[in-house]
């Protein structure tokens, strides 16, 4: 059994993760500053289930199970001191980094929210590879990528876990095989931090020899895993407001509340999917069977299936009678996009996918019910947009000047 820190342990993927982990034998570590119940307080946006504080939910843990996760109150981004503390004195088997802004609706928000979430996002990762590098080189990074690194082109191609084969053609006319991170084409501020996160972990992959793995998630849905499940102290958070509410997840509250579906403009997108459940597996996953030191970085696609957005909406309005908006689509993106992706690393590590068909969605559509006179109707809009209009320059101007 390992010793394991989870970066950003306090968060959506991040506690049942740590809650997994623990329960598998790990003696765990969260490394959070809570920024997550700053920033819901920020948007006035609270979690649809009750969040326990953090205390309590660790002490309902030790409770339940007789397991105990210790916790520190670091920002890793901004305290590169207390962060090299903890890596020297704990000299980790893997640091699982779910450390960063994961929104990208709330990266877009405006001139603050993007700057915070690169400035956030990026030190946090560099300044743990740095840490590792200098005083624990073996330690295992696990970090919590993003399939919006590939960007949605639509073309039918299936993206490949990480990597590209192709070959260039030289002066001479040869050809000469390369394997190149497949290129990337983020569509948010958020999905760009994500972008660069792999060209750090690239260079110290190759630089400094540290084991990298890097997991590219679809969105996540449902809210409960097999721990949260054990005590009400443990609930997951449920987001369903415009800025950090996945898709499903918003349409499934939706429905709970009477509120029609909102569909971003035609519903076209095609998005891959993977159950809270299946995450935390993965992640445990990805821990067992780490890369060598001085292998490349192991990218994995952490994701279990595919669907359009508006055969979603069509799904959930056949189950709970809903009727479906659609909507004017914030975001800068092509109405229409296919999507193929390879997960072919995790089922052959033996994972069985949770999916849409196979019952967990009506637990997530109980949660929904249960806590429905929690949900606020006026932050389910999404308000983010990703490009202004002209006549919006002298609020961004008066933003900047007020971030200053």
């Amino acid at each position: 059994m390992g010793n394991i820190v989870v970066i950003g342990g306090d968060g959506f993927c991040g506690w049942p993760t740590s809650l997994h982990l623990s329960n598998l034998g790990h003696h765990v570590t969260i490394i959070d500053n809570l920024s997550r119940r700053t920033i819901a307080d920020e948007l006035g946006a609270q979690s649809l289930t009750p969040i326990a504080s953090i205390a309590d939910r660790l002490s309902a843990w030790k409770r339940v199970t007789g397991r105990e996760i210790d916790f520190l109150n670091v920002d890793v981004a901004k305290d590169f001191d207390a962060l090299m503390a903890v890596i020297t004195d704990l000299q980790p088997d893997a640091v699982v980094h779910f450390g960063e802004q994961r929104a990208a609706p709330y990266s877009m928000k405006g001139a603050v929210q993007k700057r915070y979430t690169v400035d956030n996002n990026i030190s946090a990762t560099h300044n743990l590879l740095v840490a590792i590098a200098a005083v624990s080189p073996d330690t295992h990074v696990v970090h919590l990528g993003t399939m919006g690194v590939y960007g949605y082109d639509g073309d039918g191609l299936e993206f490949p876990e990480g990597y590209l084969d192709v070959k260039v053609e030289a002066p001479d006319g040869r050809l000469l095989p390369r394997s190149i991170l497949y290129p990337t084409n983020p569509g948010s501020v958020y999905h760009m931090t994500k972008s660069l996160d792999q060209l750090l972990f690239q260079f110290y992959a190759k630089n400094d020899h540290i084991r990298i793995t890097d997991l590219h998630q679809g969105i996540v849905w449902g809210t409960q895993t097999d721990e949260t499940r054990l005590d009400e102290a443990l609930i997951n958070r449920f987001d369903y407001d415009g800025d950090y509410g996945t898709v499903l997840n918003r349409f499934l509250i939706e429905a709970a509340v009477g509120h029609p579906l909102t569909v971003h403009g035609t519903g076209g997108q095609t998005r891959a999917f993977i159950n809270i459940q299946d995450t935390v597996r993965c992640v445990a996953l990805a821990i067992e069977n780490p890369p060598e030191r001085g292998d490349r970085v192991r990218v994995r696609n952490q994701m279990t299936e595919t669907h359009r957005v508006r055969d979603l909406a069509a799904m959930i309005a056949k189950i709970t009678g809903a009727a479906v908006d659609f909507v004017d689509n914030p975001r800068n993106e092509a109405a229409e996009n296919e999507l193929k992706v390879s997960n072919r690393s995790f089922l052959a590590l033996g994972l069985t996918p949770i999916t849409l068909s196979n019952g967990l969605m009506t637990e997530t559509l109980e949660i929904s019910n249960r806590y429905a006179d929690r949900c606020d109707l006026s932050k389910i809009p999404a308000k983010s947009l990703w490009r202004k209009a002209d006549e919006d320059t002298v609020a961004v101007t008066a933003e900047l000047k007020k971030a200053s």
